[in-house]
């Protein structure tokens, strides 16, 4: 028997979500069985756990799209137990069951070696929202945009993917410009290496096609009015990766930025990413980040803990990484 947070639904349509103790026996298909011993909550779990967005396509379901533990039954040629894995995305925590349990079963092909200059404990206060924003950040790298090409504007500074983006870019010697419409978190978003803050009210309404350019680049994790007006205000060839959609999944953009300042939008998918690309995601963070850069970011919680805190999640009240304990 294990402990899992189990989501289901009844015939009424109405979802439920409990801690239970589930059997082994019940633990979908996978060459792979894992003990979890830390997984995360990132605005897509939170999403699952409230029922707010479609994320789950089928129930019962445990949720949690990241997780990191010991291997301790494999069929797989690539991993034998005992080995330490971390796992990203693949659809677990939405079509197959996830990290917010003690056991997981797997398919090998969506595991990694866990870096070994983390913890397991460090890999999920980095987990999907670090390694996307490494993603975004070898995006910009990837299309010459240099730290002497200008600010980078990060837009939901004080979520997971924001506040490590702001981290790594700082680390790299970018001067970077942090929106949030959280004023108060000023001080933090300062230690983690934004130079300016700006509230994001200046990006979220309607704006013009083509706006005063102010931006080298950007990591956007915010999409519709927010991106639009990023893309309207970015400099001259330069690039915008976008990898979110809290403010909505629309763009209300016009061709003038791509074809009068020749910009790119660069799109970051990290469900889906090839081994090759996380591992080297991996690598980078490996080599930039630090644990006191890790701390900064991270809250840990329990496994009885995650349902209040999704909802405070969505609600804008959790700044950085939430970290789920299982062992």
């Amino acid at each position: 028997m294990f402990k899992a947070l189990l989501i289901e639904k009844n015939e009424e349509g109405q979802q439920r979500v409990s801690v239970k103790q589930l059997d082994e026996a019940q633990l979908p298909d996978g060459d792979v069985t894992v003990k979890v011993d830390c997984s995360t909550l990132n605005y897509k779990d939170a999403l699952a756990i409230t029922g707010k967005g479609p994320v789950v396509k089928h129930f019962p379901m445990v949720p949690g799209i990241d997780l990191a533990g010991i291997v301790e039954v494999s069929s797989s040629d690539e991993f034998k137990p005992g080995d330490a894995v971390v796992l990203n995305g693949w659809g677990v925590g939405e079509q197959h069951w996830g990290g917010l349990a003690e056991k997981a079963r797997l398919d090998s092909r969506w595991l990694i070696a866990k870096p070994d200059a983390f913890t397991a404990q460090q890999t999920m206060a980095i987990g999907t929202a670090g390694y996307t924003a490494m993603l975004c950040v070898m995006a910009l790298e990837q299309h010459g945009i240099t730290p002497d090409r200008g600010d980078i504007l990060v837009t939901g500074a004080n979520g997971g993917v924001g506040s490590y983006a702001i981290s790594l870019l700082s680390r790299l010697g970018y001067r970077v410009v942090a929106s949030t419409g959280r004023p108060q978190e000023a001080d933090y978003l300062r230690q983690l290496g934004a130079q300016d803050i700006i509230d994001r009210k200046a990006l979220s309404e309607p704006g013009r096609a083509l706006a005063k350019p102010r931006w080298a680049g950007a990591v956007d994790s915010v999409g519709s009015h927010t991106l639009a007006n990023v893309l309207a205000s970015t400099q001259y060839g330069g690039t915008v990766a976008a990898c979110g959609l809290a403010q909505g999944m629309d763009l209300p953009a016009t061709v003038a930025p791509f074809i009068l300042r020749g910009i790119t939008l660069a799109g970051i998918d990290s469900v889906m990413r090839p081994k090759a690309d996380r591992i080297e995601a991996w690598r980078r963070l490996s080599e930039l980040l630090t644990a006191k850069d890790i701390d900064a970011i991270t809250t840990t919680i329990n496994l009885e803990s995650a349902v209040e805190t999704a909802a405070l999640l969505l609600e804008g009240k959790v700044r950085g990484r939430v970290v789920v304990t299982l062992d």
